[in-house]
Formats: C-alpha cells, sequence, structure tokens
C-alpha cells in the first residue's frame, strides 16, 4: 500500500519493518494488526488493519467493512507505541538504551 500524507511517501515494501503486533483475535470481526516501519529518512509510520468491529473499520450507508491505512508517527508517538505493544528488547533495539 503505497500512500501520500502531507505531501510526504509512504510505503512498507520500501520501508524498514521495525515491529509488528497483532489483538489476538482470530477469525473475528475484531482483528487489528499494526506493523511500524522507519523511512530511509528516519521518519516512522504504521501499516494497520482492522476488521469492522474495529476503529480502523469504513462505513458506507449500512455497510461496515474493514480497512487498511497509512499513519504518521511522530518519534514520540513511535516511543509511545513501541511501550504499549512491543517489549523492551525491541524499544531499546531501536531507541538505545533507557535509563533505570
Amino acid at each position: 500500500m503505497l500512500k501520500i500524507i502531507n505531501g510526504k511517501r509512504y510505503n512498507p515494501t520500501t520501508a524498514k519493518k521495525l515491529c509488528y503486533w497483532d489483538n489476538g483475535y482470530y477469525n473475528d470481526f475484531r482483528v487489528v494488526e499494526e506493523t511500524m516501519y522507519r523511512k530511509r529518512t528516519g521518519e516512522f509510520f504504521l501499516y494497520a488493519y482492522g476488521d469492522p468491529m474495529t476503529a480502523y473499520a469504513k462505513s458506507e450507508g449500512r455497510t461496515t467493512y474493514g480497512s487498511e491505512c497509512i499513519v504518521p508517527l511522530s518519534i514520540d508517538s513511535a516511543k509511545k507505541w513501541l511501550e504499549e505493544k512491543a517489549d523492551a528488547d525491541t524499544y531499546i533495539q531501536i531507541f538505545g538504551p533507557v535509563e533505570e
């Protein structure tokens, strides 16, 4: 999925995949999958997919369906996402050691 957002190009096939997370639902209308990437320019973004009963759902008329999107992330947002959805080793690998 190639996307242009605010005049910047986001392409998961050319960016570096950093971390994958899913909510653990399978064969359900609540599946959410998010993958964090870093562009060659250092910018972070998420490629996200969600089923009809998630925040990523789209609606047209009386029909709701799952969708995918690209979400640009600031450095602070990327750190917060990793704190919530990744393990400490992944966070340290991406951002370096953290004070105790």
